[in-house]
């Protein structure tokens, strides 16, 4: 699958190789972060502050990214420091941070099954600035198989786990709370509108920023990052009373944000040198993994959903080309 095409670039098999393995990774990574974020729950509540969480996981990328230059994994350009060409990157980290929170927001006018399954409309909107932005058409078949992908996340999200003492369909945190109906308000609807048309357009925004410059991927990193930690510390500050920085933290919260800031290096990588109809399907696969993972260490029930939708993500894997 040519990057053009919405996958890997054409490479030999060693770097093929590499490039396989690293998808698989993400994909892993995507899957175990609903699971390690339950594994923290302290009366079945997050005992720090999200906030804090995400602030370390930007800091984390930075100084990695910062550690791979220093070291020479990557090689600094030559000539004086690119840094105009850092500025279009506080729109991406603009972006993301406002996806971030609207994320939160959202789940005051809808519930939690609503959400998982209209969020999946961010997999169309994606696609839609993939083609109106880079100017890449989609085929017939890559069509089909992107919506055969949200079909598979909003039947996962509608009862691909269950709570073996939870006889109502949905996620299993419902029963905890007790029975909440299917309910979006106009507001939700507009939010969530947003919230997807600014998942597709950061994705793709960031991808075209990325492929224009000729410049290391790891400064690249450096560049949003840094607006990144910036953005999240400002927010994390102006949050309000709350937990301490690092109040609440264990190792389970410790293996969340290291795995989150590789695999948000990984993801760099896959829109340096793939795409964002990539990213949409290692997101998507990681269901599947998200799913044996919550069987395995929170003891869920997998339902006939999950294996309908692990079903239509295969089909949709088989319908794009060399996927």
């Amino acid at each position: 699958m040519s990057v053009e095409d919405g996958g890997s670039p054409g490479l030999g098999r060693p770097r093929q190789a590499r490039w396989t393995l690293m998808l698989l990774l993400s994909t892993a990574m995507y899957g175990a972060h609903a699971p390690l974020l339950a594994l923290c729950h302290v009366n079945g509540r997050v005992p720090f502050r999200p906030s804090s969480a995400v602030l370390l996981t930007e800091l984390t990328k930075l100084l990695l990214c910062a550690f791979s230059l220093l070291v020479g994994w990557q090689a600094w350009p030559q000539g004086a420091p690119p840094w105009r060409q850092a500025a279009p990157f506080a729109l991406s980290a603009l972006l993301y941070g406002a996806n971030n929170n609207l994320v939160i927001y959202l789940q005051r006018y809808m519930d939690p099954s609503t959400y998982q399954v209209l969020s999946n409309l961010k997999i169309g909107s994606t696609a839609l600035f993939y083609c109106l932005c880079l100017r890449h058409r989609l085929s017939a078949r890559q069509g089909l198989a992107l919506l055969l992908l949200m079909a598979a996340g909003a039947c996962y999200a509608a009862g691909g786990l269950q709570d073996p003492g939870n006889t109502l369909p949905g996620p299993p945190s419902a029963a905890a709370a007790g029975p909440m109906p299917l309910h979006i308000t106009p507001l939700g609807l507009l939010l969530l509108i947003l919230y997807c048309l600014i998942s597709g357009l950061s994705s793709v925004y960031t991808e075209l920023l990325m492929k224009r410059q000729r410049l290391p991927l790891a400064l690249q990193n450096l560049f949003l990052y840094t607006f990144g930690v910036l953005l999240n510390l400002g927010l994390h500050a102006g949050g309000g009373p709350g937990p301490g920085f690092l109040e609440g933290f264990s190792g389970w919260a410790a293996l969340v944000v290291l795995s989150q800031a590789l695999n948000g290096l990984l993801m760099s990588a896959v829109m340096k040198h793939g795409s964002s109809i990539t990213r949409l399907f290692v997101v998507s696969c990681s269901l599947v993994v998200n799913a044996v993972l919550s069987a395995a260490l929170l003891r869920l029930q997998l339902t006939a959903a999950f294996f309908l939708a692990t079903l239509l993500i295969g089909l949709a894997v088989h319908l794009h080309p060399d996927s």
